[in-house]
């Protein structure tokens, strides 16, 4: 009887124990297939398809995240002694000055060798995955018979008041990009963004919206008319969204800019980092990215289907390179001037 008691005993007390090592188990292998990285937002470059080829071809799951360039460099610094992060995507100042803060490591990827040299940190803390044009994404229903926009002149006209929208210059990559777009079309220079500034205060007449995060479905929706925005998410809109949208490089130019991931420094998942970022430069992975209408970084041609779609060359001209570097040294200074001056 003794020792029927006794087995009784002992497995009441070893089963759970031995479920609860096998759920310990299943949670550890869980997070062992997972890799965080900050600023993949599925609304933002068509970020949602590429998570999903992650997922597929590596078994690595990466939760989408819809912070900006900004908030995602706020929150690794705010992080830095005890990453959450495995990977960043930024857009090139803020990975430049990623590197500086100490938050992202070296890590050169396969392919690496692919990534023209100025499209890539040397020692490897950041690469380029993709590039885009700033311009208007315009929803044409929600103009509502006003005419599309052609300048940056135009967007001052009266006649647009309520309709505009660009995203915070001072937070987010894409508005510090439209403010270097704007000041270069106006005559200023990266040692001077007065013309910028006089602008946005104009503009202001015309009760822009800024926001702070990506704003495609905002103007899918037609709440906001008149986006500063990519080429890449404009087309999305019109050939894959099917929405009435139009894509615009302003008469007075316009630039064209980079944008880079990093390896976080220390953080928790490394390997399953590398992993992704090994996959985003693969040809699967960058022809993800030619599929969502981006200019992807390695030399493999856009497919012509998805070239035809894009505004003429002759557009394009338009749209120039400007010193990264220098435009990552300035960017703190004008964006404490945009914040005092303009907002």
């Amino acid at each position: 009887m003794l020792f029927y008691l006794l087995k009784s005993y002992l497995r009441a007390i070893l089963l759970p124990l031995a479920a609860l090592s096998t759920l310990g188990f299943a949670s550890t292998s869980a997070i062992a297939q997972s890799a965080i990285c900050y600023n993949c937002p599925p609304e933002w470059a068509d970020w949602a398809s590429q998570l999903k080829a992650i997922k597929a071809k590596t078994g690595i799951t990466v939760p989408p995240d819809n912070k900006n360039s900004g908030q995602s460099l706020a929150q690794l610094v705010a992080e830095k002694a005890n990453p959450v992060a495995d990977v960043t995507y930024l857009g090139v100042t803020f990975g430049i000055q990623a590197r500086k803060e100490g938050v992202v490591t070296s890590y050169k990827p396969a392919q690496w060798a692919d990534v023209p040299n100025g499209l890539k940190d040397p020692d490897g803390y950041w690469f380029t995955i993709h590039s885009g044009t700033l311009g208007f994404m315009v929803n044409v229903d929600a103009l509502k018979g006003k005419p599309i926009p052609r300048s940056w002149s135009d967007l001052l006209k009266p006649e647009y008041k309520g309709l505009i929208g660009y995203l915070d210059p001072a937070s987010a990559f894409v508005g510090y990009v439209g403010a270097v777009a704007i000041n270069q079309a106006r005559g200023g220079s990266l040692d001077n963004f007065g013309p910028a500034i006089d602008y946005f205060k104009n503009l202001m007449k015309n009760e822009p919206i800024v926001p702070k995060q990506t704003s495609y479905a905002r103007v899918l929706s037609g709440e906001i008319a008149i986006l500063l925005d990519y080429d890449f998410n404009a087309y999305r809109a019109k050939y894959k969204d099917k929405a009435n949208v139009e894509f615009v490089i302003p008469a007075e130019g316009s630039v064209v800019v980079p944008y880079v991931m990093s390896l976080v420094n220390k953080g928790p998942q490394a390997e399953n980092g590398k992993k992704v970022l090994d996959f985003v430069l693969s040809d699967e992975g960058q022809a993800i990215w030619a599929n969502a209408y981006l200019r992807p970084v390695r030399a493999a041609a856009i497919p012509k289907e998805v070239q035809s779609r894009f505004l003429p060359a002759s557009e394009y001209a338009r749209a120039r390179t400007v010193d990264y570097g220098k435009m990552a040294e300035v960017q703190k200074a004008f964006s404490e001037r945009y914040l005092k001056e303009v907002r």
